[in-house]
């Protein structure tokens, strides 16, 4: 019989295994240890880097620039990294021109959307009252709405001026009512929503300072761009070039391709309003031309100088705003109240026999 040796243990929870009985005098009380053979790796640079510890070398080496190559066309461009690379190849004036003209344009925009344009204040119930009165000279009792002109002579030139209905109150010269800010503006221009807000009188200075400095800007991009694309083209074919660059520089020259004809094209406009002192209302409704079939009459606001019409409109002094800030909005539903017997109703002249408080 088997014998189990003295302080260990049993077969089956040995972990040197089971204790074997020897089967000759001369045979060890212990089992010799097993070695297995190791199992074959497969074939191959990893296997031998395995065994021997070491990396794998290539059979034919990479040269040095094509990595640094190959990792500047797969990695993506920062941003703003065509200033960085003109000012290392060109000149440090590059990125500092930039950062002036958009810094330019940001303010231009920030003073066209929150400057007042010129809004009238609209006229209150006694104004309009009065106004209505002054109108109706048949003395009936039936209401009768007002006229929707009136004539007034400007520079040897009779010029219209229009009723609003909204505002309660006849328009002043070159004063038009804004049907998306419902408000009569002074030397109305148009209503841009790119700005959200009106072009008035107050605010055209810096609308047209805003697009034809936004439209320096956008050729400024554009040449840096196209600098930057030959600079890097040297030497070779300039389309592989920009097949090989990331989609951001081609992406870039077609938006500012077509963004410089549009800008230019509204820039040059605008200073063709500027030196022949008109709005774009009055072009497109044709107040001083033939556009709509009627004779030109001669524009009155005109200086008949393109200096002194551009100085008159940019450079004129700024008329403060009449909105008042510090008020409240209220509704245009007025309630009637209570007049006392001692005051007159609003509008109404005092009786004589009311004046000095006797009868």
């Amino acid at each position: 019989p088997a014998r189990v040796l003295r302080g260990h243990s049993s077969p089956s929870g040995s972990p040197l295994g089971p204790a074997s009985s020897p089967t000759s005098p001369g045979a060890p009380p212990f089992p010799a240890p097993v070695r297995h053979p190791p199992l074959p790796a497969p074939p191959g640079p990893a296997s031998s880097a395995l065994r021997s510890g070491s990396a794998p070398r290539p059979s034919h080496p990479v040269p040095q620039g094509a990595l640094q190559e190959s990792a500047h066309l797969s990695l993506p461009p920062p941003p703003l990294s065509s200033c960085p690379f003109l000012a290392r190849q060109l000149t440090l004036a590059i990125p500092i021109i930039a950062a002036i003209l958009f810094f330019f344009v940001m303010s231009c925009l920030l003073q066209t959307s929150f400057t007042d344009p010129g809004i009238l204040p609209r006229a209150t119930v006694c104004e309009a009252a009065a106004l209505e009165k002054q109108i109706d000279n048949t003395g009936s009792s039936t209401y009768r709405p007002p006229p929707r002109t009136r004539e007034v002579m400007i520079n040897g030139q009779m010029v219209k001026l229009k009723y609003c209905f909204t505002c309660k109150m006849f328009r002043p010269p070159r004063t038009s009512h804004c049907s998306v800010c419902d408000n009569c503006v002074e030397r109305f221009d148009h209503h841009c929503p790119w700005v959200g807000n009106c072009v008035g009188r107050r605010n055209y200075r810096f609308f047209y300072a805003f697009i034809l400095s936004l439209s320096f800007l956008t050729a400024f991009i554009f040449a840096c761009v196209v600098t930057h694309l030959t600079l890097r083209s040297q030497g070779s074919n300039f389309l592989s070039t920009l097949k090989e660059t990331p989609a951001r520089y081609p992406l870039s020259l077609v938006i500012c391709f077509f963004s410089i004809w549009s800008i230019l094209g509204l820039s040059g406009f605008h200073t063709y309003l500027v030196a022949s002192n008109l709005t774009t209302n009055e072009d497109i409704k044709g107040s001083w031309s033939s556009k709509r079939g009627g004779e030109a009459s001669v524009n009155p606001y005109s200086h008949k100088s393109v200096i002194t019409n551009c100085c008159a409109v940019l450079c004129g002094p700024l008329p403060p705003s009449l909105i008042d800030r510090r008020g409240f909005v209220q509704s245009d539903t007025v309630l009637p109240s209570p007049i006392r017997s001692d005051e007159p109703a609003c509008g109404a002249k005092p009786d004589a026999s009311m004046v000095g408080g006797h009868p």
